[in-house]
């Protein structure tokens, strides 16, 4: 038989056959990745005390930790404002429980503005959300002195 037919026929029946892999179901994986990104989105208020979300161009997602504490040193961009003082002192501390995120912040209830917590707990969601993870649905915010808040989710979402 012609090399040239016997050739292409056997590749079109190996290619027909397949490899022998069969399909497997849908896998789920661990957490979502934080890698490339443009930055983060950090919650400020504007003129009208409503949360609008600002781009910080970081070139990566990061953890909520990091938005967390970049939120709480960087201050607000031009024309927002934050109920948020800037802290000096080590950063936030997160933990996950379910679908609950408890945040311990370190700074007392009457350092935060009344939108503070709100900025916050956008900002964490945010960042749960922008990397594709669903299944953090509540925050509780920790002080260094008062009690912690309730569970509650972003007014903005």
């Amino acid at each position: 038989m012609n090399t040239r037919i016997v050739l292409p026929l056997i590749a079109a029946v190996l290619a027909l056959a397949g490899c022998g892999v069969s399909p497997s179901g849908v896998r789920v994986g661990g957490q979502a990745p934080t890698g490339v990104a443009p930055g983060v989105y950090l919650y400020f208020l504007d003129a009208h005390n409503e949360l609008r979300p600002e781009l910080y161009r970081t070139q990566r997602l990061g953890t909520v930790a990091s938005a967390l504490d970049l939120l709480l040193r960087a201050g607000p961009p031009t024309a927002l404002r934050s109920d948020l003082p800037v802290i000096q002192s080590s950063g936030p501390v997160v933990d996950m429980a379910n679908s609950t995120m408890t945040i311990r912040v370190p700074l007392d209830r009457d350092e935060i503005g009344p939108r503070g917590v709100d900025q916050i707990i956008c900002t964490a969601l945010g960042v749960t959300r922008q990397s594709g993870d669903d299944r953090t649905t509540e925050v509780v915010v920790s002080f260094t002195i008062a009690p912690a808040t309730e569970p509650r989710r972003c007014p903005q979402h």
